[in-house]
């Protein structure tokens, strides 16, 4: 089946449980696919742009409504949509950081984190992880106190993750941000896997930054994403243009060089928003993930060698686990090697386990219901035991 010459029609989530570790909290509504459908076309958002010619200053789609209640959601003062998570880390860093500037990110970043450091030409300073993966505020001071050793001074930005992509261990981001306004550090609250996910408050965090991913966590075409501030950073990092031409004279008005002018577009935006006021409501149901997702680590468990690397019990939906002893163990020898897991869980109507993944690997249960997740977890139960795997 093709939607386009070429192009094959995806139906991963209509025909399987998608658990995918980057996928599950960016799935559209059906709202959402409308919106995609209505507003397709590049410019279409465009429509009604009036003078100051400015994205969030259109009313009709009402945009400009989305961006003020976006901010008050996440009890900020002043948002922005971007493409993708990372295009807020990059504004944040190319606003505070300059060539040679320290830079506090920590032994659990995000690659993209390192990278929106690096383009601003930041030298990035880790926080270590503690024994059990998690980040604390001790840490953090005591690494602030290391770079000021090495560097003479304090670093220019911090990037916390509240919940990491290689554990989805939750940090105490509230303790850490108590810390960095003591040395009068801007910190970034890196929310893609909160935002749209948890309850998220800002300013009750003490953060500076909260930037949050479309397409991963508030159910969002790609590249899709927010960046909000408090009123004092909204000055410095959505500053308007000051340059010249110097034959035209031309000036441009009230556009934001680290918005690029105007952010998203089309069908990202308009997805985004149609999405949104599902996103707000589901927000208030976590602890029902919580509850699905201890339906599925309870039978993992139950699997003889099979060890949780995330912090227990959950606290989030994105899970690491160690299956070297159990699940390991039967592709050393299996026809199939380490394809026969991904295989299995495939012919009982489950994806997103990386094919050939064996060893260690992760997945995410938010968005399913109970009956889902009990079919998830009978079905690792029912691939051991097939497989000679002991279940206690």
């Amino acid at each position: 089946m093709r939607c386009a010459n070429g192009i094959e029609a995806r139906q991963v989530n209509e025909l399987f449980i998608n658990i995918d570790p980057i996928q599950a909290g960016g799935r559209l509504t059906a709202d959402a696919m409308k919106a995609v459908i209505a507003y397709g076309d590049g410019y279409s958002v465009c429509d009604n742009c009036r003078k100051p010619n400015r994205l969030d200053y259109i009313s009709k789609p009402p945009i400009a409504e989305f961006h003020r209640d976006l901010a008050s959601w996440l009890n900020m003062d002043t948002v922005r949509t971007v493409p993708g998570a990372r295009r807020g880390f990059q504004a944040v860093s190319h606003t505070y950081v300059h060539k040679g500037d320290p830079v506090l990110l920590t032994s659990l970043s995000h690659y993209t984190e390192f990278l929106a450091v690096e383009e601003a030409g930041g030298i990035p300073r880790e926080i270590v992880a503690d024994a059990d993966h998690r980040v604390t505020a001790d840490a953090t001071a005591m690494k602030i106190e290391e770079v000021k050793r090495e560097f003479g001074r304090v670093p220019v930005l911090a990037f916390i993750d509240h919940v990491d992509y290689q554990y989805g261990n939750m940090h105490d981001v509230k303790a850490i941000a108590g810390v960095t306004r003591q040395y009068d550090i801007p910190i970034l609250y890196n929310g893609a896997y909160t935002v749209g996910i948890l309850p998220v408050d800002g300013k009750d965090l003490g953060v500076d930054f909260v930037v949050g991913s479309g397409h991963k966590s508030m159910a969002a075409p790609a590249p899709s994403g927010v960046l909000a501030t408090t009123k004092e950073r909204a000055t410095e990092v959505f500053r308007t243009t000051s340059i010249v031409g110097d034959v035209t004279q031309r000036k441009f008005g009230i556009k934001e060089p680290e918005m690029m002018g105007c952010t998203l577009m089309g069908a990202t935006l308009v997805g985004l928003m149609a999405s949104f006021p599902h996103v707000k409501e589901r927000v208030k149901r976590f602890d029902r993930e919580l509850e699905n997702n201890r339906i599925v680590m309870e039978a993992l468990r139950s699997i003889e060698g099979t060890k949780v690397l995330s912090e227990y019990p959950r606290r989030h939906t994105l899970t690491r686990v160690d299956t070297i002893a159990s699940f390991d163990r039967v592709a050393e020898s299996h026809k199939k090697r380490g394809y026969y897991l991904a295989s299995a869980l495939e012919d009982k109507g489950i994806t997103g386990v990386i094919p050939g993944a064996t060893k260690i690997w992760k997945f995410n249960t938010y968005g399913m219901n109970a009956k889902q997740a009990r079919h998830l977890a009978d079905a690792f139960v029912a691939i051991a035991r097939e497989n000679g795997l002991p279940v206690v």
